[in-house]
């Protein structure tokens, strides 16, 4: 057995270590099924609250599109690709990644490691926070211990008692009742939303992820790993994605007292059906008179049904919050299903939980602090 680490540290270092699973430049698209690689209709959906945003924001002369965790860049290319020409011209794109910047990315895409001091415009999060590196507790006969793991075999160790900030967060949050109950520790996620919405001067940002809320965490945790289309056991020894899925809830409170002005917390199939993507099959004459449109038609309908698959990812959580400007429509119809005016000291909202595919590459949905994502 190898010296026993804390999982926070030791994802840090699988993940984004030297020779971590993301540092030296693993494609999500190799490992998981996103939403980005489901389908272009997710990017061209993410474009009309692009359009929405700058509207709403008076047209400015520059208008940010920043994907944090941007992976290949794909999804942000493809969401800049989607708006009309003019609003194309003054977007000013930016990829947050620490892995190597691909080849074929347009110039005119800034690369870096880290967030920029000022966002005017959009932020998007795609299955980020997941991966941002976070401690495991379990609670014993003698109250909440964090798990220490070996790095090496993935083997489990009861540690030392909670320190103060993460006993507040996790009776707050995550509150433990039995033996062998577990939780994962979100206040770093909640850390690094905040530092997004701080960010943010003007406009909207969204982290759409694998999440649950305080009403519906699970017993046992969600500690995963995923490598080559599976799904694996968690052993952050590098060779494999390793995550959790994201106390959404908590993190939109982090995100008010960060300073958002307005907040919703939604379901992805919610979120994109506002957006158009409804999964709505082309009337079957149209077959007759246009088989090839019907056909291209029928596809279309085949890709917005998975993206909004409330067994899938249709089941992911939309968190939405924005900085000097109110939820945009359409989300803002979703008001009364999840959002909150600044202030709120908690959130209740029920989010399904994505049942796991049983065929194909699993739908994967995470992130993580410095970045890392899409295929």
């Amino acid at each position: 057995m190898g010296a026993l680490l804390t999982w926070r540290t030791a994802m840090e270092r699988a993940l984004y270590g030297p020779d971590g699973f993301y540092r030296r430049g693993e494609r999500p698209a190799e490992h998981f099924r996103t939403s980005v690689h489901v389908s272009g209709r997710f990017a061209a959906a993410l474009a009309r609250v692009l359009v929405e945003v700058d509207a709403a924001l008076g047209r400015p002369d520059r208008l940010d599109l920043v994907d944090v965790g941007a992976g290949s860049g794909r999804l942000l290319t493809g969401v800049a690709a989607n708006v009309p020409a003019e609003l194309a011209e003054r977007l000013a794109l930016t990829a947050v990644e620490i892995a190597p910047r691909p080849a074929g990315i347009p110039a005119r895409v800034r690369w870096r490691d880290a967030l920029p001091g000022e966002i005017t415009g959009l932020v998007i999060a795609n299955e980020w926070l997941d991966n941002v590196p976070l401690d495991v507790v379990e609670h014993t006969p003698d109250g909440p211990r964090t798990v220490l793991v070996d790095p090496v075999t993935g083997e489990e160790s009861p540690g030392p008692p909670l320190g103060a900030a993460d006993a507040d967060w996790l009776e707050r949050w995550w509150p433990l009742r039995e033996p062998g109950d577990r939780a994962e520790i979100g206040g770093p996620r909640c850390a690094a939303w905040a530092a997004v919405v701080r960010r943010l001067s003007r406009g909207l940002a969204v982290a759409m992820d694998y999440s649950h809320v305080r009403a519906a965490r699970p017993v046992y945790g969600t500690l995963t790993g995923y490598r080559d289309g599976a799904t694996v056991p968690a052993v952050p020894d590098g060779s494999c994605d390793v995550t959790a899925h994201v106390a959404l809830d908590a993190c939109a409170v982090a995100g008010q007292a960060a300073g958002a002005a307005a907040t919703l917390l939604t379901t992805q199939r919610a979120a994109l059906r506002a957006l158009g993507v409804t999964g709505g099959r082309p009337p079957l004459e149209l077959a007759g008179r246009d088989p090839r449109g019907y056909l291209v038609a029928l596809g279309a309908a085949g890709e917005d049904a998975e993206l909004i698959d409330p067994g899938g990812l249709g089941g992911f959580g939309w968190l939405v919050q924005t900085a000097g400007i109110p939820i945009p429509e359409p989300l803002a119809g979703l008001a009364g299903r999840g959002a909150s005016d600044r202030g709120a000291s908690d959130l209740d909202v029920q989010i399904p939980q994505p049942a796991q595919h049983e065929s194909g590459l699993p739908p994967r949905l995470f992130g993580e602090p410095h970045a890392g994502r899409e295929p």
